[in-house]
Parts: C-alpha cells; structure tokens; sequence
C-alpha cells in the first residue's frame, strides 16, 4: 500500500487485494508484466500516459507487496504475481464480452499499436537471419519499421536502410481490430481493411507471422457467446 493511500479497512480478501492492487494504472502494468514485459523502460514505452515517477512508485509497492521481485534492470513477478494472471485475463474476458465496442477516437495510438505487435510477431517462417516489416497506416503520416535480427524485434520510426520483406497497410482502427480479435484476419484482407504487400510467398504467411494479442481469444469467445445468446 502506498503512503497516501487509505486503507478500505475492512477485514476481507476482496479488501485487502484492492489495497494492494486498486490503484489507477496498476492492473495495466501487471498486465504487462505478465505477458512477459520485464524492463522499465518497455513498461514505460507500453504506458504512454504514464509518468515514469509514477511507473518507478508502482513498482516499488509491488515489491513491497510481494508481487514483483527486481533483478538488476529486471522486474519479475513472484508466484504471487503470477497468479493474478486467471484473475486479469477473466476481467479482459468479461471486459470483451460486456463493455468493448467500436473503438473510440481517442483510443486509437499508432504508436502503442506497432509497440504491442512488434513483441509478437514470429518471422522464423522468413529466410535470412533479418526481417524487416514496414507498417503503413493510411489515416497517419507517421511511418514505421519493425526489424527483427535473429529473432530479437525491435521498432524504427526512421528507415533503418534494410530491404522491406512485408508492407502492412491498413488504417489505425482496422489493425487494432484485427490486433485484438475482434476481426479475423482473413476477413480484414478480404474486404482491403488489412493489405499484406511483398512477395506472395511471404504474404501468405502473415496470419501466423502475426500472433495476435494475448487477450484475443477472449475476444473471440465473446464473440461465439454473443452469437449463440438467445433473446429473453
């Protein structure tokens, strides 16, 4: 528990969590500690809105609570930690199937969008021991490059100087969409929301190059309920 936080001061397992676990931004961290970001500055890179003075006391009351331990520049969840993660990833799938619509303006971050998806992208598929996909969203200027060398990806905003084996083209809202499950890819490609550019033989290896979200099959599974729910 932070210094300034009040305690609920009640003698309950629901409470006393809260007081550890309660305050703003502290589930998204966990959040992404627990899908294996264990580095303060990508925390930081994943949490733009979060000040860095604000993500080093976070931390902190984490470790003081048991949940995170640091080893030199790296934070790790405890077995305490870990076992939040049924906990977090059920409040992603009640979130998916009772409050997630179409995204919001506001919502919508080119630049956290190609963080979250250069950590999931499996190019073991492609030759050579570099790969480079450039993404370009065609409702922002901004441009991007996601190389990955010998398996180790990470993101450019200026031309690294490698050839481009796969262009992604697609607007901010339809890539997040298919980044997060709500729309599969195949169908994303079908109706030009989502374009593979390169050479077919690697075009067609997109859909598994491109590991979707942790949290998209929550989202799919939202999806069936919905589908197979009969009115009242």
């Amino acid at each position: 528990m932070s210094e300034t936080t009040q305690s609920y001061g009640q003698y309950c397992p629901i409470s006393r969590a809260l007081d550890v676990l309660g305050e703003r931004w502290s589930l998204l961290i966990l959040r992404d500690l627990l899908i294996g970001t264990t580095r303060f500055n990508d925390l930081a890179r994943g949490l733009p809105g979060l000040s860095r003075s604000l993500l080093t006391k976070r931390l902190r009351q984490f470790e003081r609570a048991g949940l995170v331990e640091k080893i030199g520049a790296t934070y790790l969840l405890t077995e305490a930690g870990r076992e939040l993660e049924p906990i977090l990833f059920g409040l992603g799938a009640w979130g998916a199937r009772w409050t997630f619509g179409e995204p919001d303006p506001e919502e919508l971050d080119a630049d956290l969008l190609v963080w979250w998806m250069h950590t999931r992208l499996d190019t073991s598929s492609f030759p050579g021991k570099r790969q480079v996909l450039a993404v370009r969203f065609t409702d922002d200027v901004r441009r991007y490059w996601i190389v990955v060398e010998s398996g180790d990806p990470s993101v450019c905003t200026a031309d690294p100087g490698y050839p481009v084996d796969i262009t992604i083209s697609s607007d901010v809202g339809s890539l997040y969409e298919v980044w997060l499950g709500r729309i599969p890819v195949g169908h994303a490609q079908r109706t030009g929301r989502v374009e593979f550019i390169g050479p077919p033989a690697l075009t067609r290896r997109m859909s598994s190059v491109l590991r979707l979200s942790p949290i998209a099959p929550y989202m799919e599974s939202a999806f069936d309920a919905r589908l197979t729910q009969v009115p009242a």
